[in-house]
């Protein structure tokens, strides 16, 4: 892929001190006016460094312009302020740190922007109940405003560089990125579980991207690929050599997927008690998903290993495109508990009974996920399944729902009857030196694969304590299963339902 080598040249390097623009340390008055016109005096000279030098300064919104580096020294505090109308909209949404239609834009040093998110959003509503400022669109199902700003969105900018600062307590998503090119995120911390939708860094329609050396803790997505505009991708993307911790997902692309994702590599991340997947895939809104290359991961208690669908929400429009995935070097352990028990805002609890979930992926009737290859992965679950509990048997696949308009997330077909994975309307599947183990025994088969073609098994193995029927087949055609164990057993046998074809189990 192409990877960015963009650094960001500012038209002068004259310092512009918000200091000397009337800015003091305090956390009892506003300095945003002050801070602006340091931005605009910068602006209005072709550009240069705004200096936010030790100490806490209050603001709403800022703006950022063209040929400007913010930049925050080592014990620099940039601190929203807690009244919900000190933020503003430009564009997309209301953002404590916003741009629109500028380049060569630089965040840099070791300070902090703080965006006391709770606080905010707790008064943002009291204020829409007090009927002072009404959110038009508050969510009553979850009881909290929408009218929560942002701590930064950058929109259709170019030449973007975000270096080394910390990220903290966003009412809403942290780092917002919509339709920008030539985007750098480098040694950035984001720590932010304070309200909902605390996503860590957003990234839509852009191209040219490159996140590398990123600490993410957040009570959402972690990194979060999406797509909101038909028509636009996000294209050449690396996401590299960083740590993650989500009562979401860890890396996650969707769920809004209406142009797509083509030309992405993900690499060397360590995701750590995160409540749903350490890596999600999804194209549900029309869009293309393709050309994805995902390595060399670890995580460590999180509730599902990998979660790749191909779903139809537009129900009124077109199926998208899911293919060329290649997961390889991943390993992975799932407790049997959730894994953000320690989180303040954890993830919501599932409506229905059920067992530990298998990693899955899963297409449509009549348009599969195509081309996935899975290489060098080693997934341990805890087993404990208990069939008072929770049952689906094998043979009543038809009762595991499509759920083909559905918000797409792991557990969203239900119970289902494996323990190690489920694949489902696949065509072109490759899984080779791959290893499911079990801390406990499991009652259920451990792959179950239902309308799948093309499917090639070499040295897969399954821990023994799972059931004994270790593969399951309804309907797949093609498929070649080469030194396939249960602990040292080579497996000889498989259990299809119906509509098996040139299916043979090879031995070593």
């Amino acid at each position: 892929m192409c990877c960015v080598t963009y650094s960001t040249v500012h038209a002068q390097n004259k310092i512009y001190d918000i200091t000397n623009f009337g800015a003091t340390s305090n956390i009892e008055s506003l300095q945003t006016e002050y801070i602006q016109a340091a931005i605009d005096a910068a602006s209005k000279d072709g550009g240069g460094k705004v200096l936010i030098p030790k100490g806490t300064f209050v603001s709403g919104s800022i703006v950022l312009k063209s040929n400007l580096d913010l930049h925050l020294e080592e014990g620099a505090m940039l601190l929203g302020s807690l009244d919900p109308r000190d933020y503003f909209k430009l564009g997309y949404s209301m953002a404590f740190i916003l741009a629109e239609n500028q380049q060569d834009i630089s965040i840099s040093g070791s300070g902090e922007v703080n965006g006391r998110g709770r606080r905010v959003a707790l008064n943002a509503d009291s204020l829409h109940h007090s009927g002072i400022d009404v959110d038009q669109s508050y969510n009553y199902r979850r009881m909290r405003p929408n009218k929560r700003p942002k701590l930064m969105q950058l929109a259709h900018c170019r030449g973007v560089n975000i270096e080394g600062v910390t990220f903290r307590n966003g009412a809403n998503w942290v780092l917002s990125f919509e339709r920008c090119e030539d985007l750098i995120i480098e040694n950035v911390i984001v720590d932010s579980d304070a309200y909902w939708n605390n996503d860590g860094i957003d990234v839509s329609d852009s191209k040219n991207v490159r996140i590398t050396g990123c600490d993410v803790n957040t009570a959402d997505d972690g990194i979060c690929l999406k797509s909101h505009s038909a028509g636009f991708l996000n294209e050449n993307i690396y996401i590299g050599n960083c740590k993650v911790r989500s009562s979401a997902s860890a890396i996650k692309f969707g769920t809004a997927s209406l142009g797509g994702f083509r030309n992405v590599t993900v690499e060397n991340i360590k995701v750590y008690d995160t409540f749903r997947s350490a890596i999600a895939l999804e194209s549900v809104d029309g869009g293309i998903l393709e050309d994805v290359k995902v390595q060399n991961i670890e995580a460590v208690n999180t509730g599902n290993a990998f979660f790749i669908r191909l779903g139809h929400r537009n129900v009124d429009g077109q199926v998208g495109s899911l293919k060329n995935v290649s997961i390889k070097n991943m390993r992975v352990q799932i407790p049997f508990d959730r894994p953000d028990a320690a989180y303040d805002l954890r993830g919501p609890e599932l409506p229905f009974f059920h067992n530990p979930f298998p990693a899955s992926i899963a297409g449509l009737p009549g348009h599969n996920v195509q081309n996935v290859t899975l290489e060098n992965i080693s997934v341990t679950y805890p087993g404990r399944s208990n069939n008072g509990l929770a049952y689906k048997s094998i043979y009543f696949l038809d009762n595991i729902p499509e759920n083909e308009s559905a918000y797409p997330e792991f557990h969203m077909f239900g119970e289902l009857p494996a323990w190690a994975m489920f694949v489902r309307h696949v065509d072109g599947l490759k899984m080779k030196n791959v290893s499911f183990t079990l801390e406990d025994p499991d009652f259920r088969s451990g792959f179950v694969f239902d309308d799948v073609k093309n499917l090639k098994f070499e040295g897969v193995e399954l821990d023994a304590k799972g059931g004994d029927k270790a593969l399951v087949l309804r309907n797949v055609k093609e498929a070649t299963f080469r030194n396939i164990r249960t602990g040292k057993e080579l497996i000889n046998r498989l259990t299809c339902i119906e509509g098996c074809k040139d299916v043979s189990i090879e031995k070593e």
